[in-house]
């Protein structure tokens, strides 16, 4: 049975051929669950996978245990994390990527090429036990948001002294109301998965002035950011496990420095942005709380 080609069902479209050992490293990422419709050729239709004799329980054992920033195994308490993955095509990312900056540097597009880019990307996100995401928002929800941001994008060529400088504050605070609008509007199977964004504006504040401080360290800006994404983990509410982000600040400053060097070359661009929006990804993982 391990030569087989497999085909399944995600969103209503056919996905594969996939061979049998991506076929369960998809099952243990928790891309394919028990209810997901899957077909192989000598089968007589589609069948859920959990149906299917020997295909769920001999699949892989789930992903390698979660570390924690740079420390041991958590293990004891703490279950082994799910961590998570996107399905995405480069040449799509890049050709999102780039409407996103087109529509920010025309302004008035900027509330619509946010939200596209947001439920796009969202929509291939794999959540283990979290099938078919979704994003609700909609462009209207904090319009004005986009458009300062994007109006705040042409600071630097303004007239005005320390101009860019004044607006950092104002430009985290507008931050602070992306990242709520966009937990608050996740959903799986079509419907509200009810998580909310608790962490203060003052404190978000606080680590975005944080980095842009770090860059005078040259490379302390990395540790910053793996720390303020802990942070922002830990004030997700609304569901019965933690979301955790395991990476090093070593890991995001070595692969952050290869993509900017590769992106130099113009060429590879597609290649690295695939390569680095799929790594961090896969570096948040889902741990149940402890009582």
């Amino acid at each position: 049975m391990s030569d087989r080609s497999w085909f399944f069902a995600s969103q209503g479209q056919q996905q594969g051929p996939y061979p049998e050992a991506q076929l369960r490293e998809l099952i243990a990422s928790g891309a394919i669950t028990a209810e997901t419709l899957v077909w192989s050729e000598g089968m007589s239709g589609w069948q859920k996978a959990g149906d299917i004799p020997g295909l769920l329980s001999g699949a892989a054992g789930g992903p390698p245990p979660l570390r924690s920033s740079g420390g041991p195994l958590l293990s004891g308490g703490v279950a082994g994390g799910q961590s998570l993955s996107v399905d995405l095509s480069i040449w799509t990312l890049l050709g999102r990527a780039l409407v996103f900056l087109i529509g920010f540097l025309l302004v008035i597009p900027a509330p619509w090429v946010a939200t596209s880019f947001y439920r796009w990307f969202v929509e291939r996100l794999r959540v283990p036990q979290r099938p078919s995401l979704g994003f609700t928002g909609k462009p209207t929800d904090i319009w004005y948001v986009f458009v300062i941001l994007a109006l705040c994008s042409y600071a630097g060529f303004s007239n005005v002294r320390y101009l860019p400088l004044i607006l950092i504050p104002l430009q985290a605070f507008l931050s602070w109301m992306t990242v709520r609008w966009i937990v608050a509007n996740i959903s799986s199977q079509e419907r509200p998965l009810g998580l909310s964004f608790e962490g203060s504006p003052w404190g978000y504040v606080g680590w975005y002035l944080l980095l842009y401080i770090s860059a005078i360290t040259i490379i302390g800006w990395a540790w910053v950011t793996t720390a303020w994404i802990r942070w922002m983990c830990r004030n997700i509410a609304g569901t019965r496990r933690n979301l955790v982000f395991d990476a090093s600040g070593w890991q995001v400053l070595w692969r952050t420095v290869v993509f900017a060097l590769a992106a130099v070359f113009i060429i590879p661009i597609p290649w690295i942005m695939g390569w680095y929006a799929r790594w961090y990804v896969s570096q948040f993982a889902l741990v149940e709380r402890t009582a």
